[in-house]
């Protein structure tokens, strides 16, 4: 075979067909019926260890988790006037408490100047996406990108409720009109602003469960796990309006291209450098620092795998069948 034949020939093809869901999961009354529930149940109790609620989280990965399901999991954020940003004096005391991380002033500067917005009340999923999620969206939309995390291009069952990482902003932006057209409604991703406020609540919290970092709250680099974990499974950590892992486990995809925030400085970092046109991602990682679960932290996706992106989606419509707090 010449080389020039190699990327065309199925016998050197990464990625196979996506197997079904069937293969993967036990049919019949393997478990008692309501015992799905009892595991969700265990993965959002917050009295308990995180290894049990791991555990349950991988059983309900192997079996199916009736939690994440965009048309009813979704919270309700009221309309609102809210400040947006960090006030530049406050940039420095940002850098010094993580500058054992390597934190750089010119990245928090990306969060100044405080902004006063008006909000329209909207709907924001209480999971981001889950692999078994995205799975569905290629089966049935034929869309071709897999996750990078995806090894040779096949879903990871045994982590079917873990959020969907290493996708770009494009196939976010596919998912959500994939959803739409599936559901009748309309969703989209959540903006920028969205998502902040969604995260920080009405008191404008540094995290989403307070001012202070707690590695026991978020699945981040500080909390020793180093992998994606289930959906809910830091429920400490939910935000004031009870939206789960808006603070690590995977950073998400928002709706807005990066642009300095009225009246402050455009910041030209590895990001503008490595990608030029960037969309904003939110809330951290696994596999990143706890300065990047702040509330009012911008990033970007920087091309590595430390930085692997998923998504959550929002709308302006009540949901149909909404479960609101």
């Amino acid at each position: 075979m010449r080389l020039e034949d190699v990327d065309s020939s199925p016998h050197f093809r990464h990625e196979a067909d996506l197997i079904g869901e069937e293969l993967m999961r036990p049919r019949g009354k393997t478990l008692p019926r309501d015992e799905p529930e009892k595991l969700a149940r265990t993965v959002e109790d917050p009295t308990l260890d995180l290894a049990v609620r791991l555990r349950a989280g991988q059983i309900l990965a192997a079996i199916g988790d009736p939690r994440p399901d965009t048309t009813d999991a979704t919270c309700h954020v009221p309309s609102a006037v809210t400040d947006i940003g960090l006030h530049p004096s406050l940039a420095a005391d940002v850098v010094c408490e993580w500058e054992h991380v390597g934190v750089e002033e010119d990245w928090i500067l990306k969060e100044t100047p405080v902004h006063r917005v008006r909000l329209e009340e909207f709907w924001i999923a209480r999971y981001p996406v889950t692999n078994a999620q995205w799975w569905r969206f290629l089966r049935d939309s034929g869309h071709e990108s897999r996750p990078t995390t995806w090894y040779l291009g096949a879903c990871p069952w045994d982590r079917s409720n873990h959020p969907v990482a290493g996708i770009e902003a494009a196939d976010a932006d596919h998912y959500a009109l994939w959803w739409s057209e599936r559901t009748g409604h309309p969703w989209r991703l959540p903006t920028e602003t969205e998502w902040e406020y969604a995260a920080k609540g009405p008191e404008g919290l540094e995290y989403p469960w307070g001012n202070t970092f707690d590695p026991t709250k978020a699945n981040t680099r500080e909390t020793g796990v180093h992998t994606t974990t289930p959906v809910g499974a830091f429920p400490a950590g939910a935000s004031p309006f009870g939206v789960m892992d808006m603070a690590g486990n995977v950073e998400e995809c928002t709706s807005d291209d990066y642009r300095p925030y009225p009246g402050g400085p455009a910041i030209d970092d590895h990001l503008t450098q490595t990608r030029g046109r960037y969309r904003v991602l939110r809330g951290g990682g696994f596999s990143r620092f706890g300065d990047l679960a702040r509330t009012r932290r911008r990033h970007g996706p920087f091309p590595s795998p430390l930085y692997p992106a998923g998504l959550r989606l929002a709308t302006s419509r009540r949901p149909p069948t909404s479960q609101e707090n």
